[in-house]
């Protein structure tokens, strides 16, 4: 029989109890959080309130960089080398479109967009919001707008949007010496130092861009622009706008700079021309060139690759950084170092037989005629290039004293051009061979130095300089290339600062003698480059030279035009005029040329006979 439990019996008491005491603990809580919470806003609005304010104040305030024009580059008449033209771009705010790889395919059917230009597009937006705007295509062409202007219903979130942008009128003409600017990247930021400049889009990268770049810059502006929470701008506070770049005027002018390059002909080489009186540069040549316009909006891979696998070396500044034997245009200045120490006098003659012997030694060092040219005096040397009247003459001064002379003209040291990169060439001596190439100096190495050859290397810049210090009657004027700078439209033009001219050679003796060996180059039955002067209605002062690039064997001779190509000699010659008046100094090179006489002698006269009959026109 199942007995039924009997039911609980309540205990209203106990209840209220328990009731009491989990509301009492309720209510604890309650307040302990309210306090935690009263607490933490204590933090945040009284004790971090200045912390947090101005943090905010940040989120809402930003201070945005404004980029100012960028200066032009002028030639000395004014013609324009570097200009800011308006262009176009195609841009994308990723935000406003739906299916971006499908606006990207729709965009390549109406516009040329390389995969370059895609791949680019994608890198620089996986770094940039989505509302901010980010261009796919830079430099559209006309037809290329009115294109997109027709079909701009189909693609929300893309526009065609106008700016400046560099622009060479030049292209190749000026490649060298302008220079050209491009797209910032990290190796910039590093050498400016200074990541405000992470807001530029381009940067001068070469020439006169690069050497001048902060001035041509100018000052970044800034503005405080106010913003949502989402970053779009909603106005603007306050504007301080940047200081524009200056605009440089250099001593180039563009018409002998185009008659240079015409002068050469289609062939390799490097030209400097130099107004002595005062040390500008009023043509600067490197032969190839390259479009500077190419970089501007960011080269294509195929461009870039054509340029730097071309056995030509387009890229190369063949006047500024080109290494080249001296060759015969050294005579001249080792004929004023042996004036100045007393080793000659200019009716000093010297016998040729067409072989020179060191004491002692049975090798030879040869002329370039065979037989010799007899008894030789400067001018005559000077005349006809006499080997062995300068072997002479460099035994007799030693290759130290020799070296202190040709370091006087500004050999084995840059001449501190504005231009970046140059080169200091190599002055030969024992010191630069034991420090090179851990060995003695031997006597043969100074007999040869005597005419340009063995461990010589300059630059067309240096013999150009050494040139100009000749046609200046011995006064050495420091190249450069800047003539004048402008702050804006209308300010007035200021004439840059040049340092004052320093005496090299003082006796006036000395200059008018290796002068008139110079002008025999040119004029006299026995001068190397008569056959160039002929027809001349002014006179020229000038010396061939040729740099040897193979050696002939015992008493062979070999025919200049019978060697390849890309063996035959280096063609050089220096010259000023005209001779009575210097104006022009020059110092070329033509590669492959064989010949000083018959290469680049006819070169210098082109180059005179442009420059002086326009000035006898005008």
């Amino acid at each position: 029989m199942n007995r039924r439990r009997s039911p609980a019996i309540r205990n209203p008491a106990a209840e209220a109890q328990l009731f009491r005491r989990r509301a009492l603990l309720g209510f604890l809580m309650a307040t302990l959080g309210l306090l935690l919470l009263a607490g933490w806003y204590f933090h945040l609005q009284v004790l971090e309130h200045e912390q947090y304010a101005t943090r905010s104040e940040a989120n809402r305030i930003k201070q945005r960089p404004i980029v100012p024009g960028r200066g032009l580059i002028h030639d000395r008449a004014g013609r324009l080398l570097a200009d800011n033209v308006p262009a176009y771009r195609l841009e994308i705010v990723a935000e406003e479109v739906r299916d971006i790889e499908a606006t990207l395919r729709g965009l390549a059917e109406i516009l040329p967009v390389s995969e370059e230009e895609v791949q680019r597009y994608r890198a620089a937006r996986q770094a940039t919001r989505g509302f901010r705007a980010v261009p796919l295509k830079l430099r559209l062409e006309e037809a290329e707008v009115a294109r997109f202007a027709v079909n701009r219903h189909r693609f929300p979130g893309v526009d065609v949007v106008p700016y400046l942008t560099r622009r060479y009128p030049y292209g190749e003409l000026f490649a060298h010496v302008v220079g050209y600017v491009g797209r910032v990247d990290e190796a910039d930021l590093q050498r400016l130092g200074d990541r405000r400049y992470s807001v530029l889009t381009h940067i001068g990268k070469t020439g006169i861009e690069f050497q001048y770049e902060e001035r041509l810059r100018g000052e970044i502006g800034q503005e405080r622009v106010e913003q949502n929470v989402r970053g779009r701008d909603i106005r603007v506070l306050a504007r301080e706008p940047g200081r524009p770049g200056q605009d440089l005027y250099l001593s180039i002018d563009a018409r002998l700079q185009q008659a240079t390059i015409d002068a050469f002909e289609g062939q390799h080489g490097a030209a400097v021309v130099v107004d002595p009186r005062s040390g500008e540069i009023l043509a600067m040549v490197s032969l190839p060139a390259f479009d500077p316009n190419l970089f501007v909006g960011g080269i294509s891979v195929a461009d870039y690759r054509a340029l730097m696998d071309s056995p030509s070396q387009p890229m190369f500044n063949r006047v500024v950084r080109g290494g080249y034997e001296p060759g015969s245009t050294i005579k001249p200045f080792v004929a004023l170092a042996g004036l100045a120490e007393g080793i000659v006098r200019p009716e000093t003659t010297v016998l040729s037989t067409g072989a020179y012997r060191l004491p002692g030694q049975s090798r030879e060092y040869r002329d370039w005629r065979p037989g010799g040219h007899g008894r030789t005096n400067l001018v005559e040397s000077l005349a006809q290039s006499v080997n062995t009247y300068y072997y002479h003459l460099a035994v007799e001064l030693g290759i130290e004293r020799l070296g202190r002379h040709m370091q006087a003209f500004g050999f084995g040291t840059p001449t501190g051009v504005d231009l970046p990169g140059e080169s200091s060439g190599i002055l030969p001596s024992p010191e630069w061979k034991r420090s090179a190439r851990n060995e003695p100096w031997y006597p043969g190495e100074t007999v040869i130095s005597g005419i340009g050859q063995g461990f010589w290397v300059t630059t067309p810049l240096q013999l150009a300089q050494g040139t100009a210090i000749i046609a200046a009657r011995g006064e050495h004027h420091p190249l450069h290339l800047l003539r004048e700078s402008q702050d804006g439209f209308g300010a007035e033009r200021v004439r840059e600062p040049i340092a004052a001219p320093r005496r090299v050679v003082a006796n006036a003796e000395h200059l008018a003698a290796v002068d008139r060996g110079l002008v025999a180059v040119m004029h006299s039955p026995t001068g190397t480059a008569r056959a160039t002067a002929q027809g001349l209605e002014y006179l020229i002062a000038g010396k061939t030279g040729t740099a040897q690039r193979v050696t002939r064997r015992g008493d062979a001779s070999t025919s200049l035009d019978d060697l390849p190509f890309h063996l035959r000699h280096r063609a050089l010659f220096m010259a000023y005029a005209p001779a009575e008046d210097p104006q022009l100094a020059l110092a070329l090179v033509v590669e492959s040329g064989g010949s000083g006489s018959r290469a680049a002698a006819p070169v210098a006269r082109r180059i005179f006979d442009a420059w002086l009959n326009r000035q006898e026109e005008q």
